[in-house]
């Protein structure tokens, strides 16, 4: 655990470097008309890394998650001006993850992203804990409050697309809209230590996905992604 004057200033360096590559690293381009690409190619974890607790494996052609609190994140590129397609299921009736997006600066543990990037919620149920409607899938977490709540219980399959347009960031649950932020925009207050830190995020990062516990299993058969531009 980092005491709060360390952690300041590991939150200080990382802006400060996350800053200074902004205009440095762009997503990668596609031509127009681009169709999707997939980041999880249903057999292995080929451009994956995971850290922080736990482990994260593939059966049966789709992601699950090991122990943790842990990330997988992709590494080969950052991303930006595109939509991210996930398709998940819960192996409970509710189970807990998320999809991080705008990491500035490649994570080498789990909470990093959680205060440097925006996780965006898988959790159709946080009422059933000390949490609230801006905890419940498809917000960015504890940051946005959900304009619907479209969310399936497990183990029927949810499509999740993100799409990161500039400084604004778009969920789509199902096919049903349940965020629409950008940068800047106003925000709660924390409530909780575990929330991230409140700040603007990076146009371009990293993505991943979180394994949140050995209670809370999410599969994930499709990581897909479609640039706008």
């Amino acid at each position: 655990m980092l005491t709060s004057h360390r952690f300041t200033v590991l939150f200080v360096l990382v802006i400060l470097v996350s800053v200074s590559t902004f205009g440095n690293v762009a997503p990668s381009k596609r031509p127009p008309g681009a169709t999707w690409r997939k980041l999880f190619n249903g057999v292995d974890l080929t451009g994956w890394k995971h850290v922080g607790e736990g482990s994260m494996s593939v059966e049966n052609g789709m992601i699950r998650g090991h122990g943790g609190m842990g990330l997988l994140y992709y590494t080969k590129e950052k991303f930006g001006n595109c939509t991210i397609r996930v398709v998940y299921r819960m192996e409970k009736e509710n189970s807990n993850s998320g999809v991080y997006i705008r990491i500035p600066v490649e994570p080498r543990e789990a909470w990093m992203p959680v205060h440097y990037g925006y996780e965006v919620q898988i959790d159709n149920h946080p009422e059933t804990s000390d949490e609230d409607e801006y905890h419940v899938t498809g917000t960015l977490y504890s940051i946005s409050k959900p304009l619907a709540k479209p969310g399936k219980p497990g183990p029927e399959w949810n499509t999740m697309d993100i799409t990161l347009d500039g400084p604004r960031t778009i969920v789509y649950v199902n096919g049903v809209k349940v965020t629409d932020y950008k940068e800047g925009d106003p925000v709660p207050d924390r409530k909780f230590d575990f929330e991230p830190y409140r700040g603007l995020r990076p146009n371009v990062g990293y993505i991943g996905l979180q394994n949140h516990g050995e209670h809370d299993v999410v599969f994930f058969r499709e990581v897909s992604v479609k640039s706008l531009r």
